[in-house]
């Protein structure tokens, strides 16, 4: 009976507590705290019961919800698209500012080179086709923006007796980043007890080459252990025919299928498996 009793007053308790303190709804939690400040690029609160000034980045927001019960938005978060592969590679987004990638999540080092066929080439397109390559890389670890470390370009260059002409270049390298991640505890409720589990397809990026390649893949994942490393999903077993490695990223994931992926030397691959 005093149990019965006490579930509403719990309940009174929570309801009150979240009434009387402002919320943060970030891209993978919510933060039920008091807000003391928005600056141009964060913004700083602190939990309840306590006096430490805590901040997160406003790329990270998607919304306050004050306990006045006033919602403020954040066009930070909304402007960045949805990547889901390399089909989406148009939607990453190539930045020099490095505030725009404050408190998104690192996936991992991107880099592209291209190169002008003859002395007549149109640098533009040169400098085009490396950015394509580049955020192919990026789309393929289903990140959604570069944050551009170094640029290099040059012309074409006329030889002369002395030295041989050159043709137009550009070369690019830079860290992907996305604003949101798959979440792990879904993951793994949703691969349950399964440890061997079929390929789709896979596909291929190599530095030296223009486009992915993409192809059925009908072999076996099997999956030793999954686990969760500074926010991301990694998983240790190995893929039949790839007897090299054995560590994998899960870049993304559905209620049917998943994928992983990682690096060998110069090439990026990502294999998809079935549920």
């Amino acid at each position: 009976m005093k149990k019965l009793f006490l579930l509403p007053v719990m309940f009174i308790i929570a309801l009150t507590t979240f009434s009387q303190s402002d919320t943060i709804f970030t891209n993978n939690e919510k933060i039920l705290c008091t807000v003391k400040e928005i600056t141009p690029e964060a913004v700083k609160f602190t939990y309840p019961n306590e006096d430490l000034v805590n901040s997160v980045f406003k790329n990270t927001i998607q919304k306050i919800v004050f306990k006045s019960g006033r919602v403020q938005l954040f066009a930070e978060n909304t402007s960045y698209k949805t990547v889901s592969g390399p089909k989406d590679f148009e939607n990453v987004t190539i930045t020099k500012v490095e505030s725009e990638v404050h408190g998104l999540f690192k996936l991992g080092d991107v880099g592209a080179k291209a190169k002008g066929t003859t002395e007549f080439s149109n640098q533009e397109r040169v400098k085009q086709r490396a950015y394509r390559k580049i955020k192919l890389q990026a789309s393929m670890m289903h990140a959604n923006i570069i944050f551009l470390t170094d640029a290099r370009t040059q012309g074409n260059k006329w030889g002369s007796q002395w030295e041989s002409s050159q043709s137009s270049e550009a070369s690019f390298t830079g860290v992907a980043y996305s604003n949101i991640i798959p979440n792990f505890n879904d993951f793994v409720k949703t691969l349950g007890s399964k440890t061997r589990l079929q390929g789709i397809e896979v596909v291929e990026l190599n530095s030296g080459g223009s486009d992915i390649d993409l192809s059925e893949f009908h072999k076996f994942l099997n999956i030793t252990r999954v686990y969760n490393e500074n926010g991301l999903i990694m998983m240790d077993g190995s893929i039949e025919g790839v007897k090299k490695y054995n560590t994998f990223r899960v870049s993304g994931f559905t209620n049917d299928s998943f994928t992983v992926i990682f690096h060998d030397k110069d090439s990026m691959y990502s294999y998809r498996f079935s549920f």
